[in-house]
């Protein structure tokens, strides 16, 4: 196998233990395997063979005077170990043939999303599995079969302490012998009345509480995104505890006289102590995968990198490109390649002092956090308000930049601002992607595919819709990533991008958009906007003064434009927008609130269509009837078959897929056909 040149780095592969390194530039210091198995009962998979999966820790070594590691907050207020450079601890999982002969030269290394591992289940058609092991755990094995090297590494600091969980242990910075203290902001939107709240975001650790009766420990209320913060007297609500084995020592949550309140918005604003080194994560990651390129010594050698972030772990990447840290410590280009895929226009909390890398940014929760953080366009984008003109990728020469590949549904648009990635901050025109970049819209499907199909869910029968939507656009990711690999080691062009544009009208502000009036359908008030926001006059050195920040203006968010169903143009549009037997909508709406149509997160709905011309009058759906689209079932299976084939053609779709789609379409059309529909 073509090898890239071995780095300094001395590691010695000794049964279980790989020796220690002593220059300070040494990434990898040892790596640890605890164990070692053969997956999936020996199963072979295909010509590469079996699997076997190694797991274990790994140590890192970063070098503070390094100018790779000077985006770093707080590198130089950090301790430095025996190796003379800041030092962090990983546990990491790898999948690999067990014959390297048979692999393919290509690790996918997945960032981990809070600490999972999602890969397997995105790409293999398998159920998410933390611990891969029985076969049922690979699905159909295409990403073995495929002959990748899967790699996961810890970067995040702060997830919960679960074994089956991926975790980065870092040191805290300190001025001298004195502990740092700053603010930290946590929020909740309260649906059910409650009486404590975790101070940590979805069950993640929290920064500790430094003086629970300091004065600028403040709990604000209110009872809408944009709603005047009201203070809570201090006396009704106090610091404590936290509740079930679980919970960590110390002050953890906050509880409040009479229970908080449903409906409303909870923001705390407090001091902590003991800033975590969150920016680590970042070079974990670059030197993981450089470990595996250069050091020839390495159990997992490969010779190209590719890295798949799905989400929270999406904005990871773009937050890695636009910091410059796909070079690594020898001067070396690090990833040949990126899936980017939800992130909307999104970074994140990644690397500033008292971050917290879980808290994102949608329309109603998670509010105002150090996410939508211009600039949003690869290539330079003038922002007429700052005067700022900058692109995400100034920082990386072209020798560094990875080849990119960008996937965003219909939700990243409406809830992540995705439309910034490809305009202007003004929305006024268009901004071309990068060389080396493509950027596909997945037309009308959700955050994720929802997992619970239509034909499990019997309400749909006597319903006039489902929420969640099925929309299935992992088969699009199955067959990107099989482009991108082509791309990355043979040099083989994917497809084109494809995107709504201001260009052609099919990407348009949210009150333009021509949505068919379907009885009993609401649509969003406004899409989730993403602000100029000022977080102090330190933020620029990664210190977050201001809690919780100063709003300027929003920058302008565009939506897709849609058919006359309701689904979306542009972009890759699935069989099931080609040959519609519903509308897909990328959102739905929450319940329960003061303010009216607030999104949900994450979630969209289907809407079917009606079954015959009668119904559709009855019910004054402007939408055709499905007798009036197909006349018979063979019709539809047809045209069904003939948009596979295209997708199949224009590189969006595997040939082994095509069976997959058949089936689920056709699923779809008996349930939708049985389905009884209410009167008006």
């Amino acid at each position: 196998m073509l090898m890239r040149r071995p780095t300094r780095l001395s590691l010695v592969a000794g049964g279980l233990l790989a020796c220690l390194a002593t220059s300070v530039q040494a990434r990898v210091l040892d790596l640890q395997i605890d164990e070692r198995l053969v997956v999936a009962g020996g199963a072979h998979f295909g010509e590469r063979g079996a699997y076997e999966r190694l797991r274990g820790t790994v140590r890192f070594s970063v070098d503070p005077d390094d100018s790779a590691n000077s985006a770093i907050t707080d590198i130089t207020l950090a301790p430095r170990g025996e190796s003379g450079g800041v030092e962090a601890t990983a546990n990491f999982m790898v999948l690999k043939p067990t014959d390297t002969a048979r692999a393919a030269g290509v690790g996918l290394l997945e960032v981990s999303n809070r600490g999972g591992k999602a890969a397997l289940g995105y790409f293999n058609a398998a159920a998410f599995s933390t611990e891969p092991m029985a076969a049922e755990d690979f699905g159909d094995g295409l990403l073995m079969r495929m002959g990748l090297t899967l790699i996961w590494v810890g970067w995040q600091f702060d997830v919960s302490g679960a074994a089956d969980r991926l975790r980065l242990h870092v040191p805290v910075a300190m001025e001298g012998d004195q502990a740092i203290t700053g603010l930290v902001r946590s929020d909740w939107v309260v649906d059910q009345p409650a009486t404590h709240l975790d101070l940590g975001h979805k069950g993640h650790t929290p920064y500790p509480v430094a003086d629970p009766d300091d004065d600028r420990n403040v709990l604000y209320e209110r009872s809408g995104r944009d709603a005047t913060r009201q203070v809570v007297p201090r006396q009704l609500w106090r610091f404590a505890a936290g509740e079930g084995a679980a919970a960590g020592p110390g002050l953890t949550n906050i509880a409040m006289e009479g229970g908080f309140r449903a409906g409303r918005i909870y923001e705390l604003v407090y001091v902590s102590r003991d800033p975590a080194l969150v920016g680590l994560g970042l070079a974990a990651v670059r030197d993981m995968m450089s470990y595996a390129l250069y050091d020839g010594s390495s159990p997992f050698a490969v010779s190209h990198g590719i890295a798949f972030g799905v989400s929270q772990t999406g904005r990871f990447l773009r937050h890695f490109l636009y910091q410059g840290f796909n070079r690594d410590e020898s001067d070396r280009k690090v990833f040949d390649g990126m899936l980017i895929h939800t992130a909307g226009a999104g970074r994140g909390s990644f690397n500033h002092r008292f971050g917290q890398p879980s808290r994102d940014a949608h329309r109603f929760s998670a509010f105002f956090y150090p996410t939508d953080l211009y600039p949003f366009t690869s290539q330079p984008s003038r922002d007429a308000v700052t005067g700022r003109d900058e692109g995400l990728l100034d920082r990386l020469a072209s020798a560094y930049r990875p080849k990119v590949m960008v996937t965003n549904t219909g939700y990243e648009y409406w809830g992540r601002a995705a439309s910034l990635i490809h305009s202007t901050p003004s929305g006024d025109r268009d901004v071309a992607p990068a060389p080396g970049e493509r950027i596909y819209h997945l037309a009308s499907g959700q955050h994720y595919v929802s997992r619970r199909s239509p034909d499990q869910d019997h309400r749909l029968l006597a319903a006039d819709g489902w929420r969640g939507n099925p929309l299935d656009f992992l088969v699009n990711l199955r067959a990107l990533l099989s482009r991108l690999v082509e791309w990355v080691r043979d040099d083989v062009a994917p497809p084109a991008s494809r995107y709504p544009s201001i260009e052609t009208g099919s990407l348009v502000r949210s009150e333009r958009l021509a949505f068919p009036d379907i009885p009993g359908v609401t649509l969003p008030a406004r899409p989730h906007l993403a602000y100029r926001a000022d977080y102090g006059p330190q933020w620029g050195t990664g210190i977050v003064g201001k809690q919780p920040p100063w709003l300027g203006p929003p920058f302008q968010t565009l939506v897709p434009q849609v058919d006359g169903l309701g689904n979306e143009t542009g972009g890759v549009r699935n069989v099931e927008i080609r040959v519609p037997l519903a509308t897909y909508t990328p959102w739905s709406l929450r319940e329960g609130l003061p303010v009216a149509g607030e999104m949900r997160d994450f979630t969209g709905q289907l809407l079917p269509l009606p079954r015959t011309s009668a119904a559709a009058a009855q019910r004054r759906d402007p939408r055709p009837s499905v007798e009036a689209l197909y006349a018979y079932r063979a019709v539809f299976t047809e045209a069904v078959r003939d948009a596979a084939d295209q997708l199949v053609r224009d590189g969006f779709l595997l040939p082994e897929d095509r069976d997959r789609v058949m089936a689920r379409n056709q699923g779809l059309w008996d349930l939708i056909m049985q389905r009884q529909e209410r009167a008006p």
